[in-house]
Parts: C-alpha cells; sequence; structure tokens
C-alpha cells in the first residue's frame, strides 16, 4: 500500500509553475485573513514596556480602530504582500523539489530526517531571498505614516541609514529559528499525513491538511519563538546596532523575564495562519481536477470518524 501510495504521488507530482502559483496564492489568502492579528503581534514583540495578554491585544485592535480606523489593522500589509506571496511561492516549491531531489519518504521507505531537513531547507532558500521585504514590513507595521508613508520610503531610508546590510539586520536570528520552525513544521505536517494514510487507508482530505497544518503550525512556532522576538527587535531598531542575537535574547532576558520577554505568546493567529496556508495550498495546486469545492475545507467526510476516535 506505502508502494501505491508512492506511485500516485509521484503520478501527482506539480510542476514549479503549479506549485509557485499555488504557494502564492495560499500564502496572500492566509496572511490576509489574519493581517490586524500579525500587526498585534508584531505591536507585542517590539515593545519593551508592555506584556502580552489577550485583554490587552483586544485593547489594542480597538485602540487603533477608534483612533485610526479599520484599515489601520491592514497598516503593513502591502509590504507583507510583497513579501508573502514570493516567500510561499518559493517555500512551497523549494519544498516539493527538495522533497524529490533527497527522494523522501519514496519506494515505501520512511524517512524522518530527511522531512525535517528538506523543510528547514526550502524555508531557509525562502528567507534568504525574501528577507529584505520582511524587513520593510516589520517597520511599516510598527510605524505611522509620519516616519514611513510607503513601502518604498522604508526601502530608501532604511538604505540611507544603513545601507543594504540594514535590510538584512536580523538575519542571523531568522535563520537560526527557521531551521526549527519551518524543519518541525513540516515534518510533523508530513508524519501526520503519513500517520493518518496508514490508519485510515484514505488519502488525506482538506479539513485534516488544515488541522495537520495548526498542529504542526503550533509544534514549529513554539520551537523557535524566543528567536522570532529577537529577529524583530533587531529589524526595526528596538536594539543597538552592534547588538547579536546572543547578546540581545540576553538583554531581553534580563530586563524582560522569560515570560513577559523571551516567551510572550500571541501564537494563536499563526497556528491557524499556518494549517490555512498548508490547506489551500494543496487544494490548490491540484491538477487532476479531482480538487473539491472550498467549502469542503469546512468539512469532514464520513469515512473519516474513525481516525478521528484514534487520534482522540
Amino acid at each position: 500500500m506505502a508502494a501505491a501510495s508512492t506511485t500516485t504521488e509521484k503520478r501527482k507530482k506539480p510542476g514549479v509553475f503549479l506549485s509557485l502559483s499555488a504557494g502564492a496564492i495560499a500564502g496572500a489568502v492566509a496572511k490576509t485573513t489574519i493581517a490586524p492579528l500579525d500587526r498585534t503581534k508584531i505591536y507585542f514583540q517590539v515593545s519593551n514596556t508592555r506584556g502580552y495578554s489577550f485583554k490587552s491585544a483586544l485593547k489594542f485592535i480597538k485602540l487603533t480602530f477608534k483612533e485610526s480606523g479599520f484599515f489601520a489593522l491592514y497598516r503593513g500589509n502591502s509590504a507583507t504582500m510583497a513579501r508573502v506571496i514570493p516567500y510561499a511561492a518559493i517555500q512551497f516549491t523549494a519544498f516539493e523539489q527538495y522533497k524529490h531531489l533527497l527522494q523522501v519518504d519514496e519506494n515505501g521507505v520512511k524517512t524522518p530526517v530527511k522531512r525535517y531537513i528538506v523543510g528547514s531547507l526550502a524555508a531557509t532558500t525562502a528567507t534568504c531571498i525574501t528577507y529584505p521585504l520582511d524587513t520593510a514590513k516589520a517597520r511599516l507595521s510598527v510605524s505611522t505614516t509620519m516616519q514611513y508613508k510607503t513601502l518604498r520610503s522604508v526601502f530608501v531610508k532604511t538604505y540611507r541609514e544603513g545601507g543594504l546590510s540594514a535590510l538584512y539586520r536580523g538575519i542571523y536570528p531568522t535563520i537560526l529559528g527557521v531551521i526549527p520552525y519551518a524543519g518541525t513544521s513540516f515534518f510533523t505536517y508530513e508524519t501526520l499525513k503519513i500517520i493518518y494514510h496508514e490508519e485510515t487507508g484514505h488519502q488525506v482530505t482538506s479539513p485534516w491538511r488544515m488541522l495537520f497544518g495548526m498542529i504542526a503550525g503550533l509544534a514549529g512556532q513554539s520551537s523557535s519563538y524566543p528567536l522570532d522576538i529577537v529577529r524583530r527587535r533587531m529589524q526595526t531598531g528596538r536594539v543597538p546596532a552592534g547588538w547579536g542575537p546572543l547578546r540581545t535574547i540576553v538583554h531581553i532576558y534580563h530586563t524582560e523575564g522569560l515570560k513577559r520577554g523571551a516567551l510572550q505568546r500571541p501564537q494563536y493567529e499563526l497556528v491557524k495562519r499556518a494549517g490555512r496556508r498548508r490547506s489551500f495550498f494543496h487544494h490548490l495546486r491540484k491538477g487532476d481536477g479531482t480538487g473539491a469545492s472550498l467549502s469542503s475545507l469546512l468539512e469532514f467526510p464520513s469515512q473519516e470518524k474513525k481516525f478521528l476516535k484514534i487520534s482522540l
């Protein structure tokens, strides 16, 4: 059965253009859905005076809406789209290509270590290519229109202040964080798919892909979140220019503590995004005409109840 499944996967392996398109659309839809929550997350990540709580997050959203209007909650989303579309496209395409190149879980042979490596390689590739866009997005999200009016003004002002290196500031903690995050995330997601297939004998459907994506996102984000805070502080200039990742995280720990500083976790939106992104990606990349309607993303077929009981 494993060999048959492998043969089916090979036959359905999407082309590069299809993977790029599906990844780009999936990333854009998922990120736009939770854009206000993402801006809220970044606000608390870069603040060294305000600890995160659900109540304070709601207060920030309400205050932003009251003072600046609804679209202020989406401030920085243009920069987000400029980064997420190429990032998601490159990441998912690279994952499929690395997976094929390294022969991950092919011919009925399980290769868990390769699953982890391929996820890390894909995310590292996408990060290195799109990192300046991530820096611009972070700065635009925590600034006012007086500081940066447009995405272009962020690039121009940042480049004038510190050159190209300023746009790549924080790249080292980002890579250090991306490796465990993407490795754990993709490893968990692919492993859950394999377990599902072995337990039910069916191919994984969209609702389960979304659920597995949420679990994988939670596992990956939990493994790298402190480094994500370091990255945001460095990107937005909240720490001195000469500081490295280690000195930054030590400083955060000493001045803000573990819970309020390095481990404050407004992660709920990241979990939802991870599930939606993977589910949309696999739905959109199907080129054989067998994909279900988007409404099926919210429906669990009756034959899957057996696996639901097993997994719970």
